[in-house]
């Protein structure tokens, strides 16, 4: 009992396993074909062909085998009929004056044997004969008479009830009948007739068998199968040959789009022939000629932008470094001037100062839109530079009377491989941005890391962003609101700078902003240069923006980190 449990558990198992296989096997094929379908024009068109074509030959298959064996049973029924009609004359001139139950069953017999013999003696080109072989039964007995009152003469078991019952009150029917006999099933197309030639009830049957009709429409099914599988293989054949004259010229359309795509702008399609297809090549080509002029003219406009730039900036290096020793000059004099000329030699000094870091930022920006920048990349820990950058803005910060908080990590080192001195820039055009927009609020500058990346993200809680403003803070001299007053005197393009900057680390630099809700910039950095991340550390709407959140006030639900070393930069200058 032991073993035989085993047993049945080892293939209990082994059916399981061969199940799980199969279903394996099964979610592969389906995978595979799912793909197909959606990547292949041709293999679609051709497998819906082939399905509308199995649809059509399926329906004209039916409809041709009913036809053709409507046609045939109608044809055997009315020659049935016509040789039963004959058969009956027979029978009545043989059975006329029957007498008592003892000779009924004789002059029964007597009457089929004549039926049988003049049956094969008449001529075959006759309408009767043209029903075929049949087998005759005569029957005596009524619906008013018992079973034992009954007599036959032929194969009276084969004749089925149902058309007994409306012979004997004498209807002439017919009925397709199946006996299932010693030694097989038999369908027969039985025609039932009374027989009125004497007093007693008298009923003619003849046995038509269906064995030829079965063998035609038997033929003419595999006919109509072999027929059918044979144009459904052309016709799937004949849809994929006509498809594919179809798709490759699309298929190269697509191999040259992608090539012109990448770059190769003198990519062209072949012209074969003046059908469709090759107007289409036609038009291609020349829209492919009239995006390359324009493309070669945008960057011709583009280096000659960058080139007007560079040189002007260069150009202005010379004279404004003349003005700066005359401003400088005045400026160290101004107290010997009149209140008035002194203001504006201060004013003077402060718009060189500014026009000087407009001259640096536009070469900077020609620089990286000429691709002759260079990244000096070695691997040093993010940390110190934010410290290094809260610095730097700690006087505009005081001055605005925003608190600057730090979140560093603390027991893991933020090393990555980064140019100090371009994410120095960045952290410190970041935080100068801030300052101006935080309307007092405080400034949070968190640096969080993971095993491939290094984020950065400042967050304030001043007055935010308008939907759609997140996608346009990166544009060179663009500003949300013309008419604020800024307290770092920027030029319009530090955002666009670091920007750049971010994206020649192979990182990314983000911003959001809700009205009421402040701005936050996400900085994401690759630890190793060439190694891509896959996500950042810090998420990007901040964790602090809730529902709750008011549009009017600021609000902000994460943890107050006290750092001895890096204390919160309130201080302010005199006026």
């Amino acid at each position: 009992m032991k073993s035989r449990l085993i047993a049945f558990g080892k293939a209990g198992r082994s059916l399981v396993r061969l199940t799980g296989r199969v279903v394996a096997f099964g979610r592969r094929r389906s995978v595979a074909f799912s793909e197909l379908w959606r990547h292949s024009l041709q293999f679609r068109v051709t497998i819906s062909t082939l399905a509308l074509s199995s649809a059509v030959v399926f329906v004209l298959g039916m409809v041709l085998q009913n036809q053709i064996t409507d046609r045939l049973i109608d044809t055997k029924e009315n020659a049935a009929i016509e040789q039963t009609k004959t058969v009956v004359d027979t029978a009545e001139a043989q059975l006329v004056g029957i007498g008592d139950q003892d000779s009924l069953e004789n002059r029964l017999r007597n009457a089929l044997n004549k039926i049988s013999s003049s049956t094969s003696e008449r001529p075959q080109g006759t309408a009767a004969s043209a029903a075929g072989a049949f087998e005759p039964v005569l029957a005596s007995g009524g619906p008013d008479r018992s079973s034992q009152s009954n007599a036959s003469a032929g194969p009276y078991e084969r004749v089925p009830d149902s058309l007994k019952a409306f012979v004997e009150r004498n209807q002439l029917s017919k009925q397709i009948h199946t006996y299932v006999g010693p030694t097989g099933s038999t369908t027969y197309l039985v025609i039932g007739a009374p027989v009125t030639s004497s007093a007693r009830p008298m009923q003619l049957y003849l046995l038509f068998p269906l064995t030829a009709e079965q063998n035609t429409v038997s033929t003419v099914q595999n006919t109509l199968l072999v027929g059918g599988m044979v144009l459904l293989v052309l016709l799937a054949g004949i849809s994929n040959l006509v498809t594919r004259q179809v798709v490759r010229p699309v298929r190269r359309a697509a191999a040259a789009a992608e090539q012109f795509a990448s770059g190769d702008l003198d990519q062209r399609l072949a012209v074969l022939g003046e059908d469709d297809l090759a107007k289409l090549a036609v038009s291609y080509n020349e829209m492919a000629a009239s995006i390359q002029r324009q493309i070669r003219q945008l960057e011709e406009f583009g280096t000659l932008q960058r080139r007007f730039t560079s040189d002007v900036s260069h150009e202005l290096r010379t004279p404004l470094t003349t003005v700066r020793m005359a401003a400088d000059v005045l400026h160290a004099s101004r107290e010997q001037f009149p209140a008035g000329l002194a203001r504006s030699t201060e004013l003077l000094v402060d718009e060189l100062d500014r026009f000087e870091a407009l001259l640096g930022d536009l070469l900077e920006i020609s620089r990286l839109d000429a691709g002759v920048e260079e990244l000096v990349a070695e691997l040093i820990d993010v940390r110190p530079i934010a410290r290094r950058a809260v610095e730097q803005v700690r006087v505009i910060a005081g001055t605005a009377g925003a608190a600057i908080e730090l979140e560093l990590p603390e027991e893991e080192e933020a090393a990555a491989e980064v140019d100090a001195r371009r994410v120095e820039r960045i952290l410190r055009n970041l935080l100068a941005n801030a300052v101006d927009h935080s309307e007092g609020a405080p400034i949070w500058l968190r640096v969080a890391v993971n095993e491939h990346a290094v984020a950065v993200t400042v967050r304030d809680y001043g007055v935010g962003l308008r939907s759609g403003e997140a996608d346009l803070v990166f544009n060179r001299f663009w500003r949300a609101d013309p008419s604020r007053n800024r307290r770092t005197g920027g030029t319009g393009l530090g955002l666009a700078i670091s920007h750049e900057d971010a994206r020649l680390h192979g990182g990314a630099l983000e911003a959001w902003g809700a009205p009421g809700q402040g701005a936050c910039f996400r900085l994401v950095l690759p630890r190793q240069q060439g190694v891509p991340f896959e996500e950042s550390p810090l998420s990007l709407p901040p964790e602090d923006v809730t529902p709750e959140s008011g549009t009017n006030g600021h609000s902000y639900l994460g943890p107050v980190v006290e750092q001895p070393e890096l204390a919160a930069i309130t201080q302010k200058e005199d006026g």
